[in-house]
Order: structure tokens, then sequence, then C-alpha cells
């Protein structure tokens, strides 16, 4: 039997490449959720179609829209995003930053994109979440 040879800890990576991870994480997660939000408002209400067509007409409405599976295709992107930052950076910096970030980006980009009405309480939210990253970093 061989004894494992212990690995010496990775480097710490930059301020700006972990920031660069966090946001690649945020970025692709934001844009795959409006992209899958919206390919669900262009379907319509699945309620609706099921009883009109059955589960099967609701389930063939969803993978028939392209932009469906453009916003999956983002948040596999995401996901693997996400474990390249939990490879080179510590969880408890990645998990609250991207996911808090997200929630920022979301309210923004619905907003934007998909005119959703996003009231003062939610702006009020996302500068106390922007607060709490920027303490968290430091």
């Amino acid at each position: 039997m061989t004894a494992a040879l212990p690995i010496a800890p990775a480097a710490a990576p930059s301020p700006w490449i972990a920031a660069a991870m966090i946001a690649a994480v945020v970025l692709t997660s934001t844009t795959g959720e409006v992209l899958t939000a919206a390919a669900m408002k262009s379907i319509g209400d699945l309620d609706v179609i099921r009883a009109r067509s059955g589960i099967g007409g609701a389930i063939r409405a969803v993978v028939t829209c392209p932009l469906f599976f453009v916003g999956v295709f983002f948040l596999a992107l995401a996901f693997f995003a996400l474990l390249l930052a939990l490879n080179h950076l510590n969880l408890s910096l990645v998990a609250p930053a991207s996911a808090s970030l997200t929630l920022v980006t979301n309210a923004v980009a619905g907003k934007i994109f998909l005119k959703e009405n996003v009231d003062r309480r939610r702006w009020a939210a996302a500068v106390l979440v922007c607060i709490g990253v920027y303490l968290l970093a430091h």
C-alpha cells in the first residue's frame, strides 16, 4: 500500500479573479433565469394548456419553445461557473455573494427585459444585499 502524497493547498486567486468568477456565476444565472421566465411567459398558462391538451400538451408546449432551451443552457453554464468558483474560492464567500448578487441582477433584469413591476421594497432589499456583499468581501 502506498501512502497518499500530501497536496499543497493552491494559492488563493487575486481579488479580481475571484470577483470575475462570482460575476460569471451571477451573469450566467441571471441570463438563464430571465430567458427561462420569458419562455414561460411566451408559452402561456400551463394549467390552461393542460386542461385543453392534457399533461402531454403542457410538456410539448415547453419542449418546443427554443427560448426555454437557451435559458436552460445558460443555467447549465451558471452551474459549471459555480463549480469552478467553488474549486478556487471559499464556499462562505461564493454562496452568499453569488446568491445575493443574483437577487439584485434578477430585479434589474426583470424590470428592464421582462417589464416587471419592481417596487420600492424590492429596490431597498437589493441595496441592503449590496451592502451585505460588500461587508462580506471585506
